[in-house]
């Protein structure tokens, strides 16, 4: 299924798209040459690098490189999660590129602030007049009404901001457009699509699951969880595969890592 649709002009989203653009790199020859200097030795069993690394931080809290217990990595990290020993998740770090979803998410994901960054797409230097908005989950179709609102948001920002940047007695073409279109956004409501860049640590990423996953979070906040730990149980499969998405949310039985 497309994650958009066009009704009567306007553009309609109807689910988030999630993509994983960047991971720490794990440097091999940097670590066993670690290994050497402290006599020690240990071989891997995991290709993912971030997987790799929050072993090696766990593991250097008691230099248990030598005798690693049996199962490898993803036992090793079971154990991790099992315990709660959460810090040494922060090492691993990824990078999700998130669009298809409303300015009224994004200010609640915002508020995830320890082990997270964000860089948001700009209302103030980008045209919005082509912007999408996303339909509400509890919303199978967009209705008439719903569509009819959304246009007359549509039609007010561009004559808002027309009008602004004709009127202005700013000499400067580009600072007199983003004022028009800072003052235009004003009438762009929660629904208005947006793009945003987020960086988080694995532990963070867990805190986000197992709020957002919640049946009591917000139904479009859910709907991204679900995509989000889909992105990530794929690329690290032992730091989030303890996940299941149930009927009542993401579930996991290892919360508050």
């Amino acid at each position: 299924m497309s994650n958009h649709t066009t009704v009567d002009g306007i553009k309609v989203i109807l689910k988030p798209n999630v993509y994983l653009v960047g991971t720490q790199v794990y440097e091999d020859h940097e670590f066993h040459r670690f290994l050497e200097d402290e006599g020690t030795s240990f071989r891997h069993t995991t290709d993912v690098d971030g997987q790799m690394l929050v072993e090696i931080a766990g593991r250097l809290c008691y230099m248990s490189f030598a005798k690693p217990r049996p199962g490898g990595n993803k036992a090793y990290i079971d154990h991790i999660l099992e315990v709660g020993h959460g810090s040494v998740l922060e090492h691993a770090v990824y990078s999700l590129i998130i669009t298809g979803v409303s300015r009224s998410l994004t200010h609640e994901l915002v508020r995830h602030r320890a082990g997270m960054s964000y860089s948001q797409l700009s209302q103030r230097y980008v045209d919005e007049s082509d912007v999408a908005f996303v339909l509400p989950p509890i919303m199978t179709a967009a209705t008439e009404e719903w569509i009819g609102a959304r246009a007359c948001d549509l039609a007010e920002y561009k004559a808002m901001a027309s009008e602004i940047e004709l009127t202005s007695n700013e000499c400067d073409r580009t600072l007199r457009r983003k004022q028009a279109r800072e003052a235009a956004r004003s009438v762009l409501p929660n629904c208005t699509e947006t793009k945003i860049f987020v960086t988080g640590n694995a532990r963070a990423w867990r805190h986000f699951l197992d709020l957002r996953g919640s049946i009591h979070a917000d139904a479009e906040m859910q709907r991204l969880a679900r995509h989000v730990l889909r992105v990530l149980s794929e690329s690290s499969p032992h730091l989030f595969g303890d996940y299941t998405i149930t009927d009542e949310g993401i579930t996991t039985p290892y919360r508050k890592v």
